[in-house]
């Protein structure tokens, strides 16, 4: 039996033939205690259920990473990694930097033929591909740190539907089927995700996941030690031996998570706390409200040419110094004092012409330097006052769609995030330089973004999403929609989204998001745009703050639509429809 809460996401996502250009979204889900919303409603129930039994925000938050590691396996993880963004009820703000790294046997030009070839396919599938997961390390830093549950606790709902199965809806199904090919590849993998007659599974068949909940259940017991020592990392390097990879049981041996301290950014009032590198979410998010900071976007208008203009030349100059200077602290110098200056930032405005696109080979890098979008991401708060943001990926959907035999474990193919040729583009499209190249030991540079957003202190928006490299637009474009446009929760998240990343040198829109008019306007001033699908899947925690943008909308005066406005001392959770598996939840 379909559960309802897919019939009715299904329901406006089938039926409405252009979801996302309306007048009204439904209302967000609205509760007093607390509220999670994630990509997958079982997990969300997880943590609904892990704070109803007296756990707070970060016990909450491993319990659905473990739960998404069982139920959204193209995306939920323990085989990839991710970042953890906190803001403690002491108003203390953390971050846990659980991202890959790459195995010691790793070079620069691993993905090259002799002759600097890219050799296609080679760093997005297969055992070649994989780096050394960290959600475990990282999951247990953050629980040890600051939950109040023990790890058994936790991870017991996981444990729970990977032995027993879940009945998969339509919603489920709809994003196995899109590597059905690849897992017809990997015996192991094929066992778990096709029917025995190697066909695809089909709405109702119940999912069971044997060889992982094993898994799982030796973590629960020992820890990550029976992740990173012992059986598990020796069953992953015989399978990746015969199959090409380099990954070696001694990778996972010296793997570590790191606690550092999140970015911190203000815009019209409000202050941003975001992810530092190896994330490049931090920097570009800031980089890029900086330079909007100096602009009236509410008088343009939203998705107005003036509007797309600005906020694409913001993103241009951005996604330029994201993509030129940026990479793992450990290897590299990150300019991030300089980045983040909101001088800066007035002389990147300084070169944005009012009527006129600028051209992206006119950018060039102030100092010459020598990721798939199934990544899954959810946000928690509870009633003490902590919110987590979490975003976790295996990069593409279900990875390298490989699995070491008795394991369930699919492996992450996270070393197509580096720089695997200088002026190529990886699965994002995004064109790097040295400062993201491959070396031993090093992290990948991510787009990954959980974001918090606070005001006078307080808590106000926890978000982020999937996307790749269009994590960081997604959760800017939803922010702006609240704060300049003052929209309500799920109008700011259904609203349609806009994408520039230097390069290619393209306007990407969702399908009817813009106008004829606009795209008019727009191609006079010299962009070039591209109409899209869908993309994303912001997950929105909204808190009703006294002054916040938003809070408290009036109505018309001549209409009868008065339900939805966000109430004082409330939270509201609000789901992507793009991504209707997921759900808010809230009590």
């Amino acid at each position: 039996m379909l559960r309802n809460y897919t019939l009715s996401a299904l329901a406006l996502f089938i039926l409405s033939p252009i979801p996302f250009v309306q007048a009204a979204s439904a209302p967000a889900v609205e509760a007093k205690n607390g509220m999670v919303v994630t990509s997958q409603d079982l997990a969300t129930q997880v943590g609904i259920d892990i704070l109803k039994q007296g756990g707070n925000a970060i016990d909450a938050a491993v319990a659905v990473g473990y739960a998404q590691a069982v139920v959204n396996p193209c995306c939920g993880n323990i085989g990839g990694g991710g970042f953890m963004t906190i803001h403690l009820a002491n108003g203390k703000d953390t971050f846990i930097n659980f991202r890959e790294m790459a195995p010691a046997a790793a070079t620069a030009a691993m993905y090259q033929t002799p002759q600097g070839d890219l050799i296609a396919g080679s760093s997005l599938y297969g055992w070649k591909a994989t780096g050394v997961p960290g959600t475990v390390m990282g999951m247990e830093m953050a629980r040890r740190q600051y939950g109040k549950l023990s790890r058994q606790a936790v991870m017991a709902p996981a444990i729970k539907l990977a032995k027993d199965g879940f009945i998969l809806t339509r919603a489920d199904t709809d994003i196995l089927d899109t590597t059905v090919a690849h897992f017809k590849q990997d015996p192991t993998v094929a066992k778990i995700f096709l029917r025995p007659n190697g066909s695809p599974l089909q709405p109702g068949d119940r999912l069971r996941q044997t060889d992982l909940a094993r898994t799982l259940s030796r973590i629960a017991k020992d820890g990550p030690d029976a992740f990173y020592h012992g059986q598990f990392p020796k069953a992953v390097e015989q399978a990746s031996k015969s199959g090409g990879g380099i990954i070696t049981a001694q990778d996972f041996a010296q793997y570590h998570a790191t606690e550092l301290t999140p970015l911190t950014c203000t815009y019209r009032g409000y202050t941003f706390v975001s992810a530092p590198p190896p994330s490049s979410g931090g920097v570009t998010l800031c980089e890029t409200l900086n330079i909007l900071e100096g602009y009236d976007l509410k008088s343009m208008g939203v998705n107005s040419a003036a509007m797309i203009h600005t906020l694409s030349e913001a993103l241009r100059f951005s996604y330029a110094d994201r993509n030129t200077y940026l990479g793992d602290p450990a290897f590299v110098q990150n300019p991030i004092t300089k980045l983040m200056d909101k001088q800066y930032a007035a002389s990147l405005r300084d070169k944005i012409q009012k009527d006129k696109a600028t051209p992206s080979t006119q950018i060039k890098p102030l100092v010459v330097t020598g990721e798939k979008p199934e990544t899954t991401h959810y946000s928690i708060v509870d009633h003490y006052g902590n919110a987590v943001s979490t975003t976790y990926t295996v990069n593409g959907r279900f990875g390298a769609v490989v699995m070491a035999p008795g394991t369930g474990v699919l492996m992450n193919d996270e070393m197509d995030d580096f720089t695997t040729k200088i002026g190529a583009k990886n699965l994002y499209g995004l064109v790097q330089g040295t400062a993201n190249s491959i070396a031993p030991g090093k992290r990948p540079l991510s787009s990954m973004s959980p974001t918090l957003v606070t005001k006078d202190g307080k808590i106000f928006l926890v978000l982020g999403s999937p996307g790749g490299s269009r994590i960081i637009t997604i959760t800017l474009e939803t922010a702006l929609n609240i704060i300049d446009f003052g929209m309500k929760p799920q109008e700011a998240v259904d609203a349609p989204r806009i994408h520039h990343q230097w390069y290619p040198d393209e306007v990407y829109y969702e399908k009817n998001g813009l106008s004829a008019d606009t795209l008019n306007v727009l191609s006079n001033m010299g962009y070039r745009t591209v109409e899209q699908t869908p993309w994303g899947a912001a997950e929105l925690i909204m808190v009703g703050l006294p002054g916040a943008a938003g809070v408290g909308t009036p109505t018309s005066g001549n209409d009868s639509a008065v339900s939805g406005n966000v109430r004082l001392g409330y939270l509201y959770g609000a789901n992507d429809v793009r991504r209707p598996a997921g759900s808010a939840r809230g009590y």
